[in-house]
């Protein structure tokens, strides 16, 4: 039985309009491997025979005037460009404004070896799923679609945050405590804040389980990439152990459906490491859709 929709060029998702590559450069071929597969992908050149193509340019403008600690001023903006082959080696997280943001850079892998990447610095565009279009980072689910995505290397544009980004995370008591320390009124300033944090927490786990609730829906109406970008956005979030299984799993069955196996074992695989066992209940076509995850090359016996 066919698929109810494959894709072939552009995902559905509504992306802004393509942004342009800053340089160009030719290209040659190399061999990697992914998941146990191997794989030929087109690199461009380099100085190093390494895997991973370094940026080619950064730019970088003043910080405002107005300095210091001060509510006043901004810090240096920087934006620098890469590209990486799978597995890429990070670890992403839905920042407070909705953005994509590296969470973890893992030691050894591709992100690494560029010596680029920083905890906290925010994916500006992405090389599109196909080709070599690149496309400005929208929202997190967005975002992460082309990542999974993505044939061939991927090219990042990003933005350096120096390690101080709008993340998920709480502020911490030594923060809170640094913040308010002349304040003279450290105390209340605390329990304040521990209370904000909780209800921030509280929110951000109703707000999982709408998405998680959606995407079930949208699943079950045939709407797979729009589901994927529910499932995305629960594991962006900061997700309980068994919300970031059941969230893997999801997206791993929305994969299947729309036959892109490589993203789909892949999130397969964070299900399990994320602990997910029961893979008869969450979705009705489960089954048939990690048949297919897992037997790519053979037909559906349906």
């Amino acid at each position: 039985m066919a698929l109810a929709h494959q894709i072939t060029n552009q995902p559905l998702l509504s992306f802004p309009p393509c942004l342009p590559r800053t340089n160009g450069s030719n290209l040659r071929t190399a061999t990697t491997q992914f998941l146990g597969h191997s794989c030929c992908l087109k690199l461009r050149d380099t100085a190093r025979s390494c895997v991973v193509v370094c940026a080619s340019s950064s730019a970088q403008a003043e910080p405002k005037s107005g300095g210091g600690d001060g509510d006043g001023g901004q810090e240096p903006y920087e934006e620098y460009e890469v590209e990486i082959l799978k597995p890429y080696g990070l670890k992403f997280a839905k920042g407070r404004d909705g953005g994509t943001y590296i969470e973890a850079i893992f030691p050894g892998s591709s992100a690494e070896q560029t010596g680029k990447f920083t905890v906290g610095d925010k994916v500006i565009a992405t090389s599109a799923v196909f080709g070599e279009e690149i496309w400005p980072a929208a929202g997190y689910g967005q975002t992460m679609y082309c990542i999974r995505q993505r044939v061939g290397p991927l090219y990042m544009k990003m933005q350096k945050k120096f390690g101080k980004w709008d993340g998920v995370a709480e502020l911490s008591d030594k923060e809170v405590i640094r913040a308010e320390r002349n304040t003279g009124n450290v105390s209340t300033k605390l329990r304040e804040i521990q209370m904000q944090n909780y209800q921030k927490k509280m929110e951000q786990k109703i707000q999982r389980e709408d998405d998680l609730r959606m995407g079930l829906k949208l699943y079950k109406d045939g709407k797979y990439e729009e589901a994927l970008e529910k499932f995305e956005s629960v594991l962006g979030s900061k997700p309980e152990i068994d919300e970031a299984s059941v969230a893997s799993y999801n997206v791993a069955c929305c994969y299947s459906k729309l036959d892109r196996i490589q993203a789909g074992l892949s999130a397969l695989e964070e299900a399990m490491k994320a602990g997910y066992e029961d893979f008869k209940l969450l979705l009705p076509s489960a089954i048939e859709a990690n048949r297919r995850l897992l037997n790519p090359y053979r037909q559906p016996p349906w």
